[in-house]
């Protein structure tokens, strides 16, 4: 596992700053297709699923949350982070994928008072 806590823009070779990057998107994309899967769960009147999920996806979203934040405090916004549209698309996943967990959240407790 990646040693967040060394993660430093000026010391990160281009190969660590790909390995975060990645770690960013699986996390992210993991935490938004755990939250639709409870969605489904939900739809099926397994709200204990949904919630286990729920639970699973924000671990997942948790851990992106944290490599971007060592990311932002690395940069201290003064653009020492190189910018990549990798980076660019790895921040696109976060994003949504914070959104998906929040709408599916609202869903399924809309589903739950509807059973």
């Amino acid at each position: 596992m990646l040693d967040l806590d060394s993660i430093v823009a000026e010391e990160a070779e281009e190969n660590d700053l790909e390995e975060v990057v990645m770690g960013l998107i699986i996390n992210s994309g993991q935490a938004r297709s755990l939250a639709y899967a409870a969605l489904k769960q939900a739809k099926q009147g397994d709200f204990a699923a949904a919630k286990t999920m729920m639970d699973q996806s924000r671990l997942a979203l948790n851990e992106a949350h944290l490599v971007q934040t060592k990311l932002i405090e690395g940069d201290q916004g003064e653009g020492k982070m190189k910018v990549s549209l990798v980076l660019v698309h790895a921040q696109d996943h976060l994003m949504t994928s914070m959104l998906a967990r929040e709408l599916v959240t609202e869903l399924i407790e809309l589903h739950e008072k509807m059973q």
